[in-house]
């Protein structure tokens, strides 16, 4: 048995396998048979298969090399047998084999000949680019027998037909009629048009199959004529039914597709015949001719009323000629084919109507007058078509478009507009505000519905709109700028102050805590539209925004520009408030993805040109949105550092020099910067500590690298802001190593605030003084050349505040010597600080602060235009002036930080007070502090009006802290401390929310000092007295005058600061926190987020709050149970009220003489013992007159809004109910219920007193002589209420009104009387006319004669006399004429009655 091949034998077993099968002869096991062919299926079964015909494979045959890797030749089928092979046939014999067509018999085919075919040259377009083919044109030249035929395939054979039967160029020219520019048809010649069935049917206008295409030109026509006419002559010689008969021989036997095609070719030139023919008759449709007016064709059903236009209102022509074979134009609607058309011409409006807003493509506003051509793509829309640009609602339109990139592109230019509408570009221009009207539309949720769409590059729009909508660049490169200045890093947050408005009228009565309660839940279940409406950041966090945001930075993997935008509008929403932030940091995944993604630890590097993805590589903006988190609370930077491995990547990106990073130069140093602002926000809660052991060495080389990069000319601007975010890192980590600890409380939310105790100690920053010295030394050189110092941006600020804490922490440390400090401190000033002082030093940025003070320019505070209540911006976005707090040139924050280390070096060493105080003396301060003491209108309270004032507060602050220093070692000129103390009153009622410790200081140290108060020393209470006798005329006593009051106040000082201690504290949770940032108690600070700037601290009124709330705790408190001390503390707060009016009139500027007046009113209606206190009447009495002086009684307004006083005719009725019942005849109580009834104020007051309160008036004994202002304000000019002149003839009537217990109203009432009935002013009415005659006739039939003498001869007033008043002898003639007429018509009267 054979054995079968194995695995491994060579080709010789092989063969040696095959030779032992020959040899045994052995069937094989498979048997071959070969098929015969395909085709013919004759296999020769007859001849037996080859069994014994074997394949030998043999050595010998086979080549050396094996076969070249080429194609195999094709295979070819095998002829059938019997039949030749196809290249052997003739192919005419086969056509004529298989053609059974009657074509078959027309054997004699001539080609045509194309030698003298015409060339046509391509007809002259005005237009650039070929007209667009219209879908409605298929139908017109499409044949019956056309097929699916593609609309290409159509359209080009319709072109080739066209081409054909266009003449040569000057053929056209030739028959082009000059004046009309119109083709003229070739006319039918007589021979033609006899051509006509018998019947009349048809006529023949020329061959249409055998035109002679492709013959000679010179006898093609003539011969396609001839065969035309024997046709023709044919035809006419048989009869119709030859023809009809002969017609279906021939339909049988041509091809049905033939036959189509001819009847197709025919049916074309017939509608081209009858087309030309209707074109030539009257009154059918026309296309428009250039130089006439479009014609409008009339319907054959309808009657002409051609005759019935008018002539001066032609007729429209449809824009295109409509065909039966288009669907649905049976009836042409004119206009829903005016799109069709041409634009109509700009139409120039020379009028101020109002038109509607038109934007570019590029965002830009468009004149309602410019002429933009069409290709711009500015003209497609349907409103007012000629006119270029798009209108919002428009835009609005194409947002919601079904195709994808209208969508974007609306998004796209809505955001342009956006951005130079805060840009304030519009300007004027435009009426109302764009961001209004588009939020009011809506435009909020449209952009975040269309986050949500699919497509990425709709996406990509949206988010740049969001960005566009919610930052402002402007905003973010001033806080970075800032960064580095005083307290740069405290910024309010971006949110609308006033919200809820409509809620908070509506609970007015509820407890505070009760709201607060209420609001939370409230707030959750309001839906998105309403809180848009009031706060449009809380809007968007309510649609689950950052959790889309968050998928599309990790899953779509957006382009670089949207990953910025998205970052950018986190940052913006982090800035919002400390709940935003949270939400920020709590979306799931969002910081993961941004730490992950875009703050790699290790990426590729990165070429030069633009990146196509920020993914896996370093971003700045990633690092600065967690800066920004940091900064909202110390609890969010804990668990940043803590919880993304943030200390990891703080090294990483610290370790390395910004030219060492594979990055581009700009934006590793933007990463370097953030990265040194990010670590000292954490430092600054005394957190990350722990770093600074591991990256000392990085900090020393980066340190000894400044002198150089400083001395750069001009110094780059990142290099610039990296070096002092560099300096301010050290800052916070050399106040870090202080050894102050917090003092242990109970309370447990102070307790949460505190931190573990810092890891840096002093001797780990001890040697960074003498680094950074020389970098002060090196800039200050600089300060002479205006240019190179305002290019060095804050570094000279943060070298100042570094040596500020510097000093503050090591004056700190109990286990050093105080000699080593103190010494150092006498180093540094004399060598650097106090050559600083002389004039030519710092005298122009002294000079400048004037300038660039936001207090004394209050245009820089003016609100963007565009600015909305419910999106806060800091409203710079137009860009900074120069000469600007926040501008390059602003002296702020270096004078600033320069007083801050003045004052830490007074406060430790008393020694330099004296000599460091002499900056105070600058011209340039004195001048600027008397503008701010200046009357002038308080600067609105804006976003950027915050950010601004705030700064400018500091500067104020730390001077007048050195002057106070100042003024305890050495005595100060009477004019400075003057001017220092009008300008501490005037800074304590500026402050605002987060400067709560600076209030308080003021208050404790600067306020109440007597050495501000230098008139005291210096003949103030004598010249007091002797202005009192000039104005008031009176001999009053010396122990009682103005001037001993004013002694007594001085002397009083401090029970009047223990007095305003304690009822102007603030909220000691603000306290607490303000006085951590201002003492640097790191561990303490809760935020850098300061409260929301609603208004400020004290109110203007704050030397009136102990009044008022004596008032208020009366008001609350069961009678007979007064507020304690509250004698006391009225004698505190008036006497420290009378010392302003004194002394410091500017600082109740403020305050209306109306407001005054309505708080003096309150010491009566605190209880019925209050004002009769003897020290309580004299101060009353004399701020009393001060309010009636000649030069302030103008100015006393009782018809105005009052401030913090709902309505003053409630609090007069309050008052007149309490004088009715406790006065007891009080003069002084009555001298401040009289002045209300002057003649000028409202007659409510008088109707109120005279109609209500009529038992008042005995009380009223106030003399005459004791009248605060004259008599004269009372009595003119006459009365002219009728109700109130009857109310005062029934008091004198009745006896209420008597002279000898009120005698100033008796003379008031009777002036008044005396003057009205006997008034005869014509323009009366009947009424009054009538009341006088019947008031005059009462007084004449009077029984007390006095009352009658007096109403009738009633003078002029005169104080000086017992009534009041003199009287006329006799009355004056016009009188007694008056009086006797009316008197004999009474008696007349009488007698026809009896």
């Amino acid at each position: 048995m054979l054995s079968r091949p194995k695995p491994g034998e060579s080709e010789v077993d092989l063969l040696r396998f095959q030779s032992q099968f020959l040899a045994a002869g052995a069937a094989p096991a498979v048997q071959l048979v070969k098929k015969g062919s395909r085709r013919g299926g004759d296999t020769n079964l007859d001849h037996p298969l080859l069994q014994d015909h074997r394949d030998v494979v043999t050595l010998d045959n086979l080549p050396d090399l094996p076969p070249a890797l080429v194609p195999a030749p094709p295979k070819r089928a095998r002829p059938s047998p019997g039949r030749p092979p196809p290249e052997h046939e003739d192919p005419e014999e086969r056509l004529n084999r298989h053609d059974q067509h009657i074509t078959a018999v027309l054997t004699k085919i001539v080609e045509r000949d194309t030698s003298s075919v015409a060339v046509n040259l391509p007809v002259p377009s005005g237009v650039a680019f070929p007209p667009v083919f219209h879908r409605s044109q298929e139908r017109q030249g499409k044949s019956a027998t056309s097929g699916k035929r593609s609309i290409f395939a159509q359209e080009i054979a319709a072109k080739r037909v066209s081409e054909a039967r266009v003449p040569p160029v000057r053929e056209v020219v030739s028959t082009l009629d000059p004046l009309e520019g119109a083709a003229s048809c070739e006319a039918l010649t007589p021979r033609e048009q006899g051509y006509q069935l018998p019947w009349g049917s048809r006529s023949f206008q020329g061959p249409n199959l055998v035109t002679g295409k492709g013959l000679r030109s010179q006898d093609a026509e003539q011969e396609a004529q001839t065969i035309h006419e024997e046709n023709i002559a044919k035809l006419q010689a048989m009869a119709p039914e030859e023809i009809l008969q002969e017609q279906q021989r021939l339909l049988a036997q041509l091809d049905p597709n033939l036959v189509a095609f001819l009847r197709s070719h025919s049916h074309v030139h017939e509608q081209a015949g009858e087309k030309a023919t209707e074109e030539q008759r009257p009154g059918g449709p026309s296309v428009e001719v250039t130089g006439e007016e479009p014609i409008v064709p009339t319907s054959p059903s309808e009657p002409r009323q051609e005759d019935e236009l008018e002539p001066e209102a032609p007729a429209l022509a449809p824009p295109v000629t409509p065909h039966k074979e288009w669907l649905h134009m049976d009836t042409v609607e004119l206009e829903k084919l005016q799109w069709t058309q041409d634009l109509p011409p700009l139409r120039r409006q020379q009028t101020q109507e109002r038109m509607q807003a038109r934007f570019s493509l590029q965002g830009e506003l468009l004149a309602p007058d410019v002429d933009l051509p069409t290709h711009l793509g500015l003209h497609h829309h349907g409103e007012e078509a000629e006119r270029a640009g798009y209108s919002l609602q428009e835009l609005f339109h194409l947002t919601r478009s079904q195709v994808s990139q209208q969508r974007a592109l609306a998004l796209h230019v809505l955001a342009r507009v956006i951005s130079r509408a805060q840009a304030g570009e519009f300007g004027d221009r435009l009426v109302g505000s764009v961001l209004r009207l588009l939020l009011d539309a809506g435009f909020l949720f449209l952009l975040r519905f269309s986050l949500d769409d699919r497509v990425d590059a709709v996406i990509a729009a949206a988010v740049r709109a969001l960005q566009a909508l919610l930052v402002a660049p402007g905003d973010e490169e001033l806080l970075d700028s800032s960064f580095s200045w005083y307290h740069g890093a405290l910024t309010f947050p971006l949110m609308p102050s006033q919200e809820d408005r409509e809620d908070d009228e509506d609970e007015d009565e509820e407890a505070l805590a009760e709201k607060a309660k209420r609001k939370s839940p409230e707030e959750g279940n309001r839906p998105p539209s309403d809180l848009a409406r009031h706060d449009i950041i809380k809007g968007l966090l309510a649609t689950n925004l950052l959790p889309r945001l968050r998928y599309v930075l990790e899953v779509t993997c957006p382009a670089p520009s949207v990953v910025l935008d998205i970052l950018a509008v986190l940052i913006r929403l982090a800035r919002h408030s400390l709940e935003s932030a949270t939400r920020v940091l709590e979306c799931p995944r969002l910081i993961e993805t941004v730490v992950r993604e875009f703050l790699p630890t290790s990426w590729s590097p990165m070429g030069v040109g633009p990146v196509l993805s920020l993914h896996k590589v370093p971003c700045a903006t990633a690092m600065k949105l967690l800066r920004v988190l940091a900064s909202a609370g110390r609890n969010i930077a804990a668990r940043l550092l803590s919880s993304f491995d943030l200390r990891s990547r703080l090294c990483r990106f610290i370790a390395e020099a910004p030219q060492e990073m594979a990055l581009p130069p700009e934006e590793a140093e933007m990463l370097s910067t953030e990265a040194f602002r990010l670590w000292a926000v954490a430092a600054s809660y005394g957190q990350g500590s722990d770093l600074y052991r591991e990256l000392y060495p990085v900090l020393m080389r980066a340190l000894q690298a400044v002198p150089e990069e400083l001395s750069t000319q001009p110094p780059q601007p990142l290099s610039v802001q990296r070096i002092a975010s560099l300096l301010t890192l050290l800052t916070q980590l050399t106040l870090a190593a202080s050894s102050t600890v917090p003092e242990s409380s109970s309370d447990s939310a102070e307790a949460s605030l505190s931190a573990t105790p810092s890891l840096i100690t002093w001797t780990q920053v001890s040697g960074l003084q003498p680094l950074v010295e020389p970098f002060l030394r090196q800039t200050l050189k600089l300060l002479p050349r205006s240019e190179n110092w305002h290019a060095l941006g804050p570094v000279p600020t943060a070298c100042l505040l570094f040596l500020d804490a510097y000093y503050q922490a090591w004056s700190q440390q109990p286990s050093l010597c105080p000699g080593d400090w103190l010494q150092d401190m006498e180093r540094l000033s004399e060598g650097l600080l106090l050559p600083l002082l002389h004039p030519p030093t710092l005298g122009s940025l002294w000079d400048s602060l004037g300038c660039c003070s936001p207090l004394c320019n209050p245009q820089f505070c003016v609100p963007a235009p565009e600015a909305l209540p419910s999106l806060v911006s800091l409203g710079c976005t137009g860009g900074r002036p120069s000469l600007s707090l926040a501008g390059s040139a602003s002296p702020f924050p270096f004078l600033t930080a320069l007083l801050s280390l003045f004052n830490t070096l007074a406060r430790i060493h008393k020694g330099l007070c004296g000599q460091l105080a002499a900056i105070l003396a600058a011209p340039g301060l004195q001048n600027y502090f008397l503008q701010c003491v200046a009357p002038m209108a308080a600067p609105q309270l804006t976003p950027f009006s915050a950010w601004a004032l705030r700064h400018e507060y500091h500067l104020q602050y730390l001077a007048l802290t050195l002057a106070q220093r100042a003024a305890t070692v050495q005595p100060v000129l009477a004019v400075n401390a003057a001017l220092h103390h009008s300008m501490v009153l005037a800074l304590l009622s500026r402050l605002l929310p987060g400067s709560e410790y600076l209030a308080h200081e003021l208050l404790l140290s600067c306020v109440f000092r007597l050495e501000f108060l230098p008139e005291r020393a210096s003949g103030g209470p004598e010249a007091a007295d002797f202005s009192d006798r000039l104005s008031l005329g009176s001999g009053r006593d010396s122990a009682s005058g103005r001037g001993a009051l004013l002694v007594q106040a001085c002397q009083d000082l401090p029970s009047i600061r223990s007095c305003y201690l304690t009822h102007c504290s603030l909220a000691r949770a603000s306290l607490l926190a303000s006085q951590a940032l201002y003492r640097r108690e790191l561990r303490q600070i809760p935020a850098l987020l300061l409260p929301v700037p609603k208004e400020p601290l004290l109110p203007t009124d704050w030397p009136f709050l102990p009044l008022i709330h004596l008032y208020h705790q009366a008001s609350d408190t069961p009678s007979g149970l007064p507020p304690a001390d509250t004698v006391g503390t009225a004698m505190r707060a008036l006497q420290w009220v009378l010392v302003l009016e004194s002394w410091r009139p500017q600082a109740l500027w403020a305050v209306p003489p109306a407001a005054r007046l309505a708080r003096l009113m309150c010491v009566f209606l605190v209880d019925s013992e209050l004002f009769r206190e003897t020290p309580i009447q004299r101060l009353v009495a004399a701020l009393l007159a001060r309010l009636c002086q000649p030069k302030v009684l103008p100015d006393l307004k009782l018809d105005c809004p009052l401030p913090g006083l709902t309505s003053f005719p409630d609090l007069y009725a309050n008052f007149l109910e309490h004088f009715e019942a406790v006065s007891f005849g009080d003069h002084l109580f009555g001298a401040l219920v009289l002045l209300p009834l002057q003649r000028r104020f409202s007659v409510t007051l008088r109707l109120a007193l005279f109609g209500e309160h009529v038992g008042a008036l005995r009380a009223l004994g106030l003399p005459l002589t004791q009248l605060p202002v004259s008599l004269e304000s009372y009595t003119e000019p006459p009365e002219d209420n009728l109700a109130l002149l009857q109310l005062y003839f029934r008091v004198l009537v009745t006896g209420a009104l008597c002279a000898r217990w009120c005698p100033v109203l008796y003379a008031v009432a009777v002036a008044h009387v005396n003057s009205f009935i006997f008034s005869q002013d014509p323009k009366s009415s009947d009424e009054v006319k009538a009341a006088r005659r019947s008031m005059l006739q009462k007084t004449w039939m009077l029984t007390n004669e006095g009352l009658r003498q007096h109403l009738l001869h009633y003078k002029l007033p005169n104080p000086a006399l017992p009534e009041g008043f003199e009287l006329y002898l006799q009355l004056p003639s016009l009188r007694q004429q008056y009086l006797q007429r009316l008197t004999s018509g009474m008696l007349q009267n009488g007698e026809s009655e009896t």
